[in-house]
């Protein structure tokens, strides 16, 4: 008997506690990569001095949605996330959609953290060795390296994204520190960043397009459910922890350099050095070598979101095979570590098909991480508008003894405040995607399209394959 087949179908039970989980949610989150890279932009583009309290306000839109979201959790096992909230709630070929969407989505965001790591990878190797490495090598030895740790046991990806978040976390506390030690910059310390005043500042629509895209990956608390201990407990706890700590430290890493360059010169300063923003002040603050380690820990960072996602797209394969929607293979588990191996062969294979298709196009990365940003923005973005109304329609069949405010105010505001980021993303998919092009304004309709092709697969099913059609959702039973 082969190592997948003695292990085929099941996923390692009582295998990840609350921290496990939420180091692979703020790992998946790329808190260095968000706050050096993605931050200035915002300053910048954004509502300027006003982007600490905008990162503490998204984080509070992203807590009412765990309201309903972790609720009915409680009344749904199972893999993944999103795909077992809208079939319960909306229907079955809604689930398909809303699972097609998805997969498409973390693929997009896979990709931009890998084509990412390509390019800082081959920075780095550039300045200190003088050789000149395409970038799509880079993301093909990685993807071999994010196999390699997905195919090990859970808690294995855990500590390895465990460490590496801690790093990155010790790092830019260290600078917020040492700056609040030295008094802050040239205008002190002060809480004006938090202002009401300073979120009306500059163009706050253009500020929520980056700061939304920083808590992308939140909800995949879930995708582990199976896998955790008292999931029903667990879960829930894991993604209140996993919003409240990425917006703190979004938030108070920013008031930080905002301080360190003075709340009114924050914008000036992002807008003439977007790349070297932090990593002047580390150098500044705790010596030259800090720099170097910023540029080891920036690669860390994105191995880490990368890892974090391919763990989640393995599950969402495993568990639609399971269903009956891909071949029953893609359900084998690895004897051992019990994970989900043939999902992440294929997902590795597939991902490196894209790479080199990528790469023989000619495509340079930065346009294809803007692409792929935007992709991934406005899927997300889609399917959480659509599980808050789900979350509604699910309660309202029997509201199982839950409060008001947890089945129904609090998805609704949420469905609100979640479709005016949406949005406001899609109104301005040029500036977030570097691309002016007819394709990526059609983004939106093209998303559409997959969660209608997802939809129109279930009801085919339905006539032509209703056992299977019947089976759907059996594994949240």
């Amino acid at each position: 008997m082969s190592i997948l087949e003695a292990g085929s179908g099941q996923l390692r039970k009582d295998a990840m506690g609350v921290w496990h989980i939420v180091f692979f949610v703020v790992a998946a989150a790329a808190p260095l990569a968000v706050v050096v890279g993605v931050s200035p932009y915002a300053f910048a583009a954004g509502n300027g001095t006003g982007v600490p309290l905008t990162f503490i306000l998204v984080g509070a839109m992203y807590l009412l949605f765990s309201v309903g979201f972790t609720t009915m959790s409680a009344h749904i096992g199972g893999a993944v996330s999103f795909y077992p909230y809208i079939a319960k709630g909306l229907g079955k070929p809604m689930g398909v959609g809303g699972a097609l969407i998805s997969i498409a989505s973390y693929i997009a965001v896979q990709l931009m953290a890998m084509t990412l790591f390509g390019i800082f990878s081959n920075a780095i190797v550039t300045q200190y060795t003088g050789l000149d490495i395409p970038w799509w090598i880079y993301c093909l030895m990685l993807n071999v390296g994010v196999y390699l740790c997905g195919m090990r046991k859970i808690e294995f990806s855990g500590r390895v994204l465990g460490v590496f978040m801690i790093a990155e976390v010790l790092v830019l506390s260290l600078l917020g520190i040492a700056i609040l030690v030295n008094g802050g910059g040239p205008e002190g310390i002060t809480l004006a960043p938090f202002g009401f005043s300073a979120v009306n500042s500059g163009n706050l629509s253009l500020a929520l397009v980056f700061i939304v895209s920083a808590f992308i990956g939140f909800e995949a608390t879930t995708i582990f459910g199976e896998e955790a201990r008292e999931p029903r407990k667990t879960i829930p706890i894991a993604t209140y922890l996993a919003v409240a700590i990425i917006a703190v430290f979004y938030a108070f890493s920013t008031w930080a350099i905002a301080l360190d360059y003075g709340p009114t010169n924050i914008v000036a300063a992002a807008e003439a050095n977007f790349t070297g923003l932090y990593q002047v002040s580390m150098e500044k603050h705790l010596g030259g070598f800090s720099g170097v380690v910023l540029q080891v820990l920036m690669i860390t960072s994105l191995f880490a979101c990368v890892l974090s996602f391919h763990n989640t797209i393995n599950r969402y394969f495993f568990v639609i095979a399971r269903e009956g929607l891909l071949n029953a293979k893609m359900a084998a588990t690895h004897a051992e570590h019990q994970s989900p191996q043939t999902a992440g062969i294929v997902q590795m294979f597939m991902v490196a098909a894209i790479v080199l298709v990528f790469a023989l196009a000619g495509l340079k990365p930065e346009v294809i991480v803007g692409l792929c940003s935007a992709f991934t923005a406005i899927g997300i973005l889609m399917i959480q508008c659509v599980v808050s109304v789900s979350v509604i329609a699910f309660f309202s069949k029997d509201h199982r003894g839950v409060n008001a405010w947890r089945r129904l105010v609090a998805p609704a505001l949420s469905t609100i405040a979640l479709a005016s980021c949406l949005y406001l993303m899609a109104s301005h998919l040029a500036l977030v995607s570097g691309s002016e092009s007819i394709f990526v304004q059609a983004y939106p309709i093209i998303i559409a399209g997959i969660g209608l092709i997802g939809i129109l697969f279930a009801r085919w099913l339905r006539t032509a394959r209703p056992q299977t059609y019947a089976n759907l959702g059996r594994v949240f039973n």
